[in-house]
């Protein structure tokens, strides 16, 4: 018997590092993730394969990452009543690294394929469980938001806020071509905290500051002022040293064709960058303008409904 499970990436919006000590996000799903499709086998061990990458592990592989994270949530699967030994096949159509939860969307589509009918919060058990190994103390934003798609305001350990929408966010996603580690990101943030903890934690007010006032922007319509706050953010995370030059060039690159606000989208470090595009028809420019400096990218459209949820994602350039 065999299993299937689907599950999108995401953007962090504002609140990046912050979120990791209590602070809030803002994050919207995207429709570009993984699919995983788990088969029964007769004979251990289980084993995992992603074909978009030429990457296979069995459980009983020598440790890596990888083999760690599968193995950890088998056996979350295992606690919960899923015996036996899998064959796991994933497609991935996100770059690893990147900013856009990439790991959490596989972590959920095979959580999903194991048991599809396996309620949200055992996904995200399951998910987690694959999520500490590679990034050690995540703040399980990625899990969330990649488990339910729309548009949220994210507080670790507490529930997920809707965020209502009154016009479409036209975000362009363009990646650094850096990887970046999440968890290598988070562990200099702490480090940086440990060292400069009033600094730090006067960077962290600053971004909670921006986040609810972003949310305020976001509920009444007002683009403009969202793409103030998203520069005010990337200044800030500039300042945990947690920005690239090449994300710096980005940002500037698209704010110059025209962009309302740019900033690193994830934990830094290279990863993706996003962009606030005017209008639909203004996504162009910033996409074009990414690509004639070597850079690739993409459109996701935020969009309402009678629910204020709805993810609508679209064009890619």
């Amino acid at each position: 018997m065999a299993g299937v499970g689907h599950a999108g990436g995401k953007t962090i919006v504002l609140g990046e590092h912050s979120v990791v000590y209590g602070g809030p996000a803002i994050a919207a799903g995207i429709d570009r993730g993984a699919r995983a499709r788990a088969t029964a086998i007769d004979k251990g061990p289980s084993r995992l394969f992603i074909r978009d990458w030429g990457i296979s592990a069995s459980e009983v592989d020598d440790d890596n990452d990888l083999v760690r994270a599968f193995r950890a949530l088998l056996t979350a699967a295992r606690a919960h009543g899923i015996h036996g030994h899998h064959e796991v096949e994933v497609d991935a159509s996100l770059p690893p690294g990147g900013g856009l939860g990439c790991s959490a969307a596989i972590g959920v589509a095979i959580a999903r394929s194991l048991d599809p009918r396996a309620a949200e919060s055992t996904v995200l058990d399951w998910t987690m469980a694959w999520e500490q190994v590679f990034h050690g103390n995540p703040s399980g934003v990625d899990a969330a938001v990649s488990a339910r798609g729309g548009c949220f305001v994210f507080r670790k350990g507490a529930a997920l806020e809707p965020v209502r929408l009154r016009a479409p966010l036209y975000l362009c996603i363009g990646n650094t071509g850096i990887t970046s580690s999440t968890k290598t990101m988070v562990d200099a943030v702490a480090r940086l905290r440990e060292r400069k903890a009033e600094l730090v934690e006067q960077t962290f007010e600053a971004i909670r500051v921006l986040v609810n006032n972003a949310r305020l922007a976001i509920e009444a319509g007002d683009r403009t002022a969202l793409g103030r706050l998203m520069d005010l953010n990337q200044m800030l995370l500039s300042g945990l040293f947690v920005s690239t030059s090449e994300i710096e060039r980005m940002c500037a690159v698209a704010r110059e064709a025209g962009a309302l606000g740019a900033k690193l989208t994830g934990a830094g470090g290279g990863g993706s960058v996003i962009a606030l595009a005017a209008t639909l028809g203004a996504s162009d420019a910033i996409l074009a303008a990414w690509k004639a400096d070597g850079f690739g990218g993409f459109l996701a459209s935020v969009v309402p409904d009678a629910r204020g949820r709805e993810l609508e994602n679209g064009r890619a350039p």
